[in-house]
């Protein structure tokens, strides 16, 4: 069974800017400009020597497409999907007809959850205006929707179903907001019923298919975890230690396996990565499942457990191993576009199979295949009709020696057409986090900026997940100093290409990568401009009013950033808004008012401290959107919004 609840990693804290929603790596209607001139760009794609230059318009027309529940018939597969505008929930038929728009959103975004086992049901989930206080819902055959978890400041998540498909789990916070109980609620009537209060408020991964066993971590600290088992079955449910260790290990729950007899879990207990282990249950006996000189970063079994699939984070990309349990031996498929397979799902009767695939220049397609077919059939077709492929830009993962030698990754976009004689301004792209990732794939928001003539280098700083728990860790309590000099001799990596414009070199980022782009700007005078999208910029007050159901790993956020009760010394001295005076070159400022997690003060107080030094500064605030942006009217403006601001202060060369 796997879960939606899984423990937060610090990589996603705050914000990774290639994940507001489960597909879409910049999910950005009237935006207040705060006082800022109105930003107009061409709509006309405009010809450019050999390949074309397209519209912000043009690239957020691409559909994002995501989800890969499969029916009772085994007919359609429920979608979420931004084709309207704004994400709602669509049937598409597994017979390649046309699809059908299950909800008609055209405010607060719905994401399609999954199936009911037996019927044509479905759940789904939706905010108001990105607050992330989610409710669970069910639209039932007759087309009412129903919240499941009615009540005001509470947030809610599906938790899998039992295999009896007769009841389904979910988690809420309605009885304390810092911490998430389970419940279990009936397919028919949906009565339900608590069968676990999380009274010691630790985070809740997952529960066996046959509904009697639990799993939580316990975050220790930022390196270290632990993992608890309780029987739901039993009068205490008392919660078992089942990770004794010595010494930092971090451990988190994948998923239980088919027959809900064993555990299959991670630890880097042995290795710098992330292993699969798997723990027997009945006699504590633990032996590892699958290893790489990467981290493992998700196991889980097809239904009728036929089939397990395990993802491994390799250098930025996502590789599957899809083995077939029954002979043991991996699944062969027909070709493929090239690309990663994503959300791969297997139909109830095991016959056939759905998955995505999606590569830096393809945002994600929807694919099916009947097992022992020749070729798979493509079911979406989501880039814009009037973008070529050709046009587009794929990645090259380069490293590159930092202040102390560290070698950092990256992943570098070079635009069509640039070369020694005819140089590109270049941006360094910051993922969110702490701790996040700059990872391949499709991003409308990217290949616009590359498509309009700026090299784009993501680079992976210190503390940046997916390269070992040695790297990951060398960023703690050292925030807005040793990482923000990777990004530094990033810039100067850019400047030894002799196909970039030395001169002309900004930074962008979202969250901590929108943090980390103000101290860019506040504490050296590498950068020629910033592209702040909201970014934290006052750490004791963000520290301070983190959400409450972060409670789970609160100590672990300290642990990596500090205490506000005892470090508030050295946050103020990392907060770019009490530097502001520092600031001399232009910044744009991208903010959704309902941020709950980097306040739109945040961005207000920067905005105005850094007018007070008579400095450019716009500002660009939706008021109808949260920690990422995902109508796609809003992303239209805010990548509208980076392209009219860099071709204003980093311009293009003539021959660009």
């Amino acid at each position: 069974m796997k879960t939606t609840l899984n423990a937060i990693s610090l990589g996603a804290l705050l914000f990774c800017l290639q994940a507001c929603t489960p597909d879409s790596p910049d999910v950005t209607s009237k935006a207040d400009t705060g006082g800022a001139e109105p930003i107009t760009v061409t709509d006309a794609t405009e010809s450019t020597g050999s390949f074309e230059r397209y519209s912000a318009e043009q690239f957020f027309q691409t559909t994002t497409v995501f989800g890969s529940s499969i029916n009772h018939d085994n007919s359609a597969v429920l979608v979420s999907s931004d084709e309207s505008g704004v994400f709602n929930a669509y049937r598409y038929p597994l017979d390649g007809s046309a699809p059908v728009a299950l909800t008609q959103s055209d405010k607060d975004t719905i994401f399609g959850v999954s199936w009911f086992p037996q019927d044509e049901r479905i759940l789904y989930t939706a905010d108001e205006g990105g607050n992330e206080l989610n409710h669970l819902y069910v639209l039932e055959k007759s087309g009412e929707a129903k919240d499941l978890t009615p009540g005001d400041k509470l947030k809610a998540q599906f938790f899998g179903w039992h295999e009896d498909d007769k009841q389904f789990y979910v988690a809420t916070n309605e009885r304390d907001e810092r911490a998430f109980d389970l419940y279990a609620y009936s397919t028919d009537g949906y009565e339900r019923a608590r069968v676990f209060e999380n009274a010691d408020t630790l985070n809740l991964d997952t529960v066996s298919r046959d509904g009697r066993w639990l799993v939580m971590t316990k975050a220790n600290s930022n390196a270290d975890s632990d993992l608890f088992l309780v029987d739901l079955q039993s009068e205490e449910k008392t919660a078992m230690h089942i990770t004794p260790h010595e010494g930092n290990v971090e451990h988190s729950a994948y998923t239980f396996t088919p027959d809900s007899s064993k555990l299959v879990y991670g630890t880097n207990e042995a290795t710098e990565y992330r292993q699969a282990w798997s723990y027997d249950i009945a006699s504590g006996e633990r032996s590892p499942l699958f290893s790489a000189d990467w981290d493992v970063s998700f196991v889980y079994y097809s239904k009728d457990g036929n089939f397990r699939v395990i993802g491994t984070n390799e250098d930025a990309q996502t590789k599957l191993d899809i083995v077939d349990q029954r002979s043991g031996k991996a699944l062969s498929l027909p070709h493929l576009p090239a690309g990663d397979l994503r959300s791969v799902n297997f139909a109830n009767d095991g016959k056939s199979m759905v998955f995505y695939v999606n590569s830096d220049t393809a945002p994600s397609n929807l694919y099916s295949y009947e097992f022992g077919a020749d070729k798979v059939s493509r079911l979406t077709d989501t880039l814009n009709p009037e973008i070529s492929e050709q046009n587009l830009v794929a990645s090259d993962v380069v490293r590159f020696p930092s202040f102390d030698e560290l070698e950092i990754p990256g992943l570098l976009y070079k635009p069509q057409g640039a070369s020694a004689e005819n140089k590109a301004p270049a941006l360094i792209w910051i993922h969110g986090g702490p701790g996040g990732q700059s990872r391949t794939g499709y991003s409308a928001a990217k290949q616009h900026l590359v498509n309009q003539g700026y090299a784009l280098f993501a680079v992976n700083n210190r503390g940046s997940s997916g390269y070992g728990k040695t790297f990951f860790h060398l960023d703690d309590k050292k925030h807005g100093e040793d990482d923000l000099q990777d990004i530094v001799y990033g810039k100067k990596y850019l400047q030894s290409l002799d196909w970039v414009d030395q001169d002309k070199i900004a930074v962008i980022g979202g969250s901590y990568g929108g943090y980390l782009t103000m101290a860019a700007m506040a504490f050296t005078d590498e950068f020629e401009a910033g592209i702040n999208i909201f970014g934290v910029t006052n750490w004791e007050r963000t520290l301070q009013s983190i959400p409450p159901w972060w409670e789970s790993f609160k100590k672990a956020l300290y642990d990596e950033m500090g205490d506000p009760a005892t470090d508030a010394e050295r946050h103020r001295r990392i907060s770019p808004l009490f530097h502001a005076d520092k600031i001399d070159n232009p910044v744009l400022v991208v903010q959704g008012a309902n941020d709950p997690r980097v306040l739109q003060v945040e961005s207000d107080e920067m905005v105005e401290a850094i007018r007070k030094n008579n400095v450019p500064v716009e500002y660009v605030l939706f008021p109808d959107e949260g920690h990422g942006f995902r109508k796609k009217a809003n992303r239209i403006t805010a990548s509208e919004a980076y392209v009219s601001f860099l071709n204003e202060h980093l311009p293009l060369g003539e021959k660009m």
